[in-house]
C-alpha cells in the first residue's frame, strides 16, 4: 500500500479524479502509466495522433470518432484529467457505491454513457442524428459487407422507428428511448485493472 500512496502523490489531482470518476487508486496509477506511454514526448498532454498507438482504436471502424470524443471543439490536446474523465464513461457502474445527496450524476451512469454514445453519431453537434450522420457511421461499421442500398434502408428504418416527433432525425431523448431495453452498461464497459 505504501508504494501505491506514494505513487498517487505524484499524479496531479489523483484524489479528486478518484472521487469524480470512481476509479480506484490502482486504476488511476494504471491510467497515468498508460497516459505517459501514449505521451511519448513527455509534453503532459495528448494529441489525436498519440491515440494511434492504441491498436484497438486503430482497428475500430469508428475509432476516429471515439478519439474525437476526447477533444473539445477547437482543442487539439487533452490533459490527464480529461483523459481519465472520458475513460470513466466506460467504467462499469458500481452498484455498491453510495450516492451522495446533491452530488452530480456519476460520469459512468446510464444517462452519461448514452450522451457519450449519442455524440459519436451527432458530429455536427446540433442535438440530432440526421440520416446522413447515421449513414456515415453505418458505412464505417459495415463497410463493404452490405450494399449502399441496404445501408440506406437500414438508416431509413432506424430513423423511422426512433423518430417519435417525425422531424426525420433522432434527438437525444428519442435515442435514449430507442435504447431503453439495451444493456448499455454492458455494451459500454471496459474491464479496468482491479
Amino acid at each position: 500500500m505504501g508504494s501505491t500512496s506514494s505513487t498517487l502523490l505524484k499524479i496531479p489531482n489523483a484524489e479528486v479524479l478518484m472521487q469524480e470518476t470512481g476509479f480506484s487508486p490502482a486504476h488511476i496509477i494504471r491510467l497515468h502509466d498508460r497516459f505517459k506511454a501514449l505521451d511519448k514526448e513527455g509534453r503532459g498532454y495528448l494529441c489525436p495522433q498519440d491515440f494511434g498507438a492504441i491498436k484497438e482504436l486503430a482497428m475500430n471502424p469508428i475509432g476516429d470518432r471515439i478519439i474525437g470524443a476526447f477533444f473539445s471543439p477547437g482543442k487539439e490536446t487533452v490533459d490527464f484529467s480529461t483523459f481519465v474523465k472520458i475513460l470513466a464513461h466506460f467504467r462499469p457502474v458500481d452498484k455498491d457505491r453510495p450516492k451522495e445527496p446533491n452530488s452530480p450524476e456519476p460520469i459512468n451512469s446510464r444517462s452519461n454513457k448514452l450522451k457519450f454514445a449519442f455524440q459519436l453519431y451527432d458530429q455536427d453537434k446540433d442535438g440530432k442524428i440526421s440520416r446522413d450522420e447515421l449513414l456515415k457511421v453505418l458505412r464505417a461499421m459495415l463497410g463493404m459487407q452490405v450494399t449502399e442500398e441496404q445501408l440506406e434502408s437500414i438508416a431509413d428504418r432506424t430513423i423511422q422507428e426512433a423518430d417519435l416527433d417525425r422531424d426525420e432525425a433522432i434527438s437525444f431523448e428519442e435515442f435514449r428511448k430507442s435504447l431503453e431495453k439495451v444493456n448499455i452498461d454492458h455494451k459500454m464497459s471496459i474491464r479496468f485493472l482491479r
